[in-house]
């Protein structure tokens, strides 16, 4: 397990914010190459491992590279950088946090998220959550022309700057585990993966964050016969939260989707894939839940909807505090899930995809 933590303190420590995944791109080439035939990057910057199989027909594995970030949108004429979002960003966890702040020309440079001081704020308003326009970036600078002359102009983009760490147990925690774990479980799988009876398409997704934007493309490219979806998702096992709403909990083992989705609707794992892979679990006793998530998805939905439709699904991996500084999940539920996948691969001859495919009425 130590090799796995290896992977993914590499991978999420890495600065990639949706668009600007250049630095976690060349780092997960390097790492896919070994494992596969090829490694190609598209014009939108995904990065696919090609593993050809014993056969034509071609599976697609998919994991986003991107993380959530900051963009400057203003430098005030004091230095301070103010910022918008790139995804989904609850701002109570940006405050006092410390930041990356990319240059002009490509280096990265340390800032601290500031907010006015709760001794000088409003009464009655101390307690309120901030709102984004509330916050700022301060790099030390002295006044905006220092801040330019430092690289930073308006596009500048910023991500968390947080090691990852070991926790107890096999516990660990650090930001961007969305999607750095399941980038780390398709690389992982691959070590394990021998024969196939398919081509495998490995693909490290870009601006998942913003709308599965990597994820459309790639599949457009690769037209598979039946994809599977890496990422995290939410484990609420925490106190407070009524066991229901759990989801799925740490150090359970995998979750295999069923559902999931919200108001811009929902994603269904497709049927016969979903059971395969429970099938391949229960065959190994690789432990697993099952997972109806209330909101938000993965680029499973991106996949799916492709050309004709393609059968797909998803294995998620169960992480606390998602898209904040501290996201939590176990090695072993990651490690598991990498098992999984690889077993899949494997396991998912041309007789069960032609059953994906079939479109008879019975």
């Amino acid at each position: 397990m130590d090799d796995f933590f290896e992977l993914l303190k590499k991978l999420a420590e890495a600065r990639g914010p949706s668009g600007f995944e250049d630095e976690v791109r060349e780092l997960v080439a390097r790492e896919m190459e070994p494992f596969v035939d090829e490694v190609v990057v598209d014009r939108w910057g995904n990065v696919i491992g090609v593993k050809r199989g014993s056969t034509n027909y071609r599976a697609m594995v998919a994991a986003h590279i991107d993380e959530i970030g900051l963009v400057v949108d203003h430098i005030e004429k004091e230095g301070f950088l103010r910022v918008r979002g790139i995804g989904g960003w609850n701002e109570v966890t940006l405050v006092g946090q410390r930041v990356w702040v990319r240059t002009r020309d490509g280096k990265w440079i340390r800032g601290v998220v500031g907010v006015t001081p709760p001794h000088i704020t409003p009464s009655g308003k101390e307690r309120e959550a901030p709102e984004m326009k509330d916050l700022f970036i301060d790099i030390g600078a002295r006044d905006r022309e220092e801040a330019e002359k430092l690289g930073v102009t308006i596009g500048s983009v910023a991500v968390l700057d947080r090691d990852v760490v070991k926790l107890q147990n096999d516990v660990v925690a650090g930001k961007a585990f969305d999607d750095r774990v399941g980038v780390a479980v398709m690389l992982y799988a691959l070590r394990m993966l021998k024969e196939t009876p398919t081509t495998v398409y490995t693909v490290a997704t870009v601006q998942e964050e913003v709308g599965l934007r990597g994820a459309q493309i790639a599949a457009e490219k690769v037209s598979p016969h039946y994809a599977i979806a890496l990422d995290t998702t939410i484990a609420a096992d925490v106190p407070g939260v009524p066991e229901r709403q759990h989801i799925v909990k740490v150090g359970k083992g995998p979750a295999i989707k069923v559902i999931d989705g919200g108001r811009g609707g929902l994603f269904i794992a497709h049927p016969p894939l979903r059971n395969h892979i429970i099938k391949v679990a229960e065959e190994l006793g690789i432990p697993f839940q099952l997972e109806v998530l209330y909101g938000g998805t993965t680029d499973a939905m991106a996949i799916a909807f492709r050309r004709e439709g393609v059968p797909t699904a998803a294995i998620s991996v169960p992480t606390r505090y998602v898209h904040s500084p501290v996201e939590v999940l176990s090695l072993s539920d990651a490690v598991n899930a990498a098992r999984l996948l690889a077993a899949v691969l494997e396991k998912t001859k041309p007789n069960i995809i032609e059953m994906f495919l079939d479109k008879k009425i019975k």
